[in-house]
């Protein structure tokens, strides 16, 4: 009777276990387990809901800078190198292979269609392919009507990062102007008008080849874009119609083309932060003024380059009593390869030597008249100012 008794007190324990408090407890635990996991689950999708708003945010805060091109551009500000920086970017030029490698293959007549007009296509090209920076080059060909018939003209373009939103565009013109009635035509070398431009502007690539490199990997908010302008020169009388074949052809299709690509609102025009044209560039002492008062700043920013390489004394053969660079003197605004692109609202900073050379247009343009200091001083002036507005 007694071991019946106990194990009927153990049964008893048993299903008490099973349905009293033992069984309690493992539903607690199993409640709590589900609690969490919810509690877990709840957590996790609130952080991906976030994680999605942020996106979202962030992708709508990039579409609503397109528009903001023009103000991007105005609120832009250069980069300060140091005193060791700045040695570092001038030391990259080179006087010899500005002269050699770039400028002698431009000593030609340059005439819209000719076969010298290919041949510098060919090595303004070719150079540009060269370097490491990866340029994207095009000629952009076209025909225009002139007083001598119909001629067909060539810009060579070229952009570091055609993607990026915002550009400086750095020009020149690379075309000869046929001086004297075709049958009786001069030579014309046109070495300051406007080969050693042309020069300058490939030296100063590949002297900041691997800043630009590097510029480009970074997706930079502004690239540099470089420009040679085909027809500048007039074929008879200068006017609107005989003059600037190049420049006013490519203002008109910039104005045409959406940028960022299906952009509604901005073109390749909105794009352009500053246009910097050179022109006329070569003989010793000469001086620039600035044309516009909207791009002051950025003339500003030349006349410091220009004094801040003359005390680290970076510049040969130079007098601050005949500085190249000139604030305080005012001259009405010269007619060039801008124009087309001033008339649509574009900034330009307009680097030409005036008075003009007194052997403008006429067959003594010849290398012999090329300063070989003054140029390699305004090219470390252009490389400094490079370096601050793109920050390299």
């Amino acid at each position: 009777f007694e071991m019946s008794s106990i194990r009927y007190k153990t049964a008893a324990f048993k299903l008490s276990c099973f349905h009293g408090p033992c069984h309690q407890r493992r539903m607690c635990r199993v409640r709590m387990f589900l609690l969490c996991l919810c509690i877990l689950l709840g957590m996790a999708l609130t952080l991906g809901l976030v994680l999605s708003a942020n996106e979202t945010n962030r992708q709508e805060n990039i579409s609503v800078r397109v528009p903001d091109l023009n103000n991007d551009k105005l609120t832009h500000r250069p980069s300060k190198p140091t005193a060791a920086q700045v040695k570092r970017l001038v030391s990259q030029v080179n006087w010899g292979r500005l002269w050699y490698a770039h400028l002698k293959p431009l000593l030609i007549e340059r005439n819209p269609g000719s076969r010298g007009s290919l041949a510098v296509q060919r090595h303004i090209s070719s150079l540009l392919d060269s370097l490491s920076a990866g340029w994207s080059v095009e000629i952009d060909s076209f025909n225009s009507e002139t007083p001598r018939g119909p001629i067909n003209f060539s810009n060579i373009l070229a952009v570091l990062d055609p993607m990026a939103p915002r550009r400086l565009l750095l020009a020149c013109h690379y075309d000869t102007k046929i001086i004297g009635p075709l049958d009786q035509k001069q030579v014309f070398l046109g070495a300051t008008d406007s080969a050693v431009s042309c020069a300058m502007m490939l030296e100063l690539v590949t002297a900041l080849d691997i800043h630009l490199k590097k510029l480009k990997q970074q997706s930079a908010q502004v690239t540099l874009q470089l420009v040679f302008f085909d027809g500048e020169e007039a074929f008879e009388e200068r006017s609107p119609t005989d003059s600037l074949y190049g420049s006013r052809h490519l203002a008109d299709y910039m104005s045409q083309v959406p940028h960022p690509p299906a952009s509604e609102h901005t073109t390749l025009l909105h794009a352009i932060d500053l246009f910097v044209l050179l022109d006329l560039i070569g003989a010793p002492s000469p001086t620039f003024v600035n044309h516009f008062e909207n791009t002051a700043r950025w003339f500003e920013r030349l006349i410091s380059a220009e004094k801040r390489l003359h005390n680290l004394g970076l510049l040969s053969s130079y007098s601050t009593e005949q500085t190249y660079f000139k604030k305080d003197i005012i001259m009405a605004p010269v007619e060039d390869d801008h124009t087309p692109f001033l008339q649509r609202g574009v900034p330009v900073l307009h680097i030409i030597a005036t008075p003009f050379p007194s052997y403008l247009h006429s067959v003594e343009d010849t290398a012999d008249k090329v300063h070989s200091d003054t140029v390699e001083n305004l090219t470390k002036v252009l490389v400094v100012f490079l370096a601050e507005y793109l920050g390299l």
